[in-house]
């Protein structure tokens, strides 16, 4: 039964990996700063971020040992939440690409940016 449950987490944190890339490829093409680095060729972790605006950083990490959500603004941390709260928020923050929302006029497309 373990073993059969750790091959589902890695599966699970495999397919967090690559959701995590396709939207930090989504968000960039909106006009967002994002980026999503991982280790390896293995997929087993990552460190997505994305600026919503000046001074206003998501960074969301996923690894074998946890997930992360952790909002910051003018540097200092806002929110960090982990586990489950930690995917429900990466969910809102997919829905600005889902339902097209604009980045702010503070934040324009890097096309434009010299």
């Amino acid at each position: 039964m373990f073993l059969r449950l750790a091959e589902q987490h890695r599966q699970f944190v495999q397919d967090l990996v690559m959701n995590l890339q396709a939207l930090a490829i989504v968000l960039e093409r909106r006009g967002y700063l994002a980026s999503c680095y991982t280790c390896g060729g293995q997929m087993n972790s990552a460190s997505f971020m994305v600026s919503l605006a000046d001074n206003h950083l998501i960074r969301f990490l996923v690894s074998d040992y946890g997930i992360t959500w952790t909002e910051m603004r003018d540097d200092r941390e806002l929110m960090k939440l982990e586990g489950a709260e930690a995917i429900n928020q990466l969910q809102e923050l997919a829905n600005l690409v889902k339902y097209q929302i604009a980045p702010p006029e503070c934040c324009p497309p890097l096309a434009q940016k010299v």
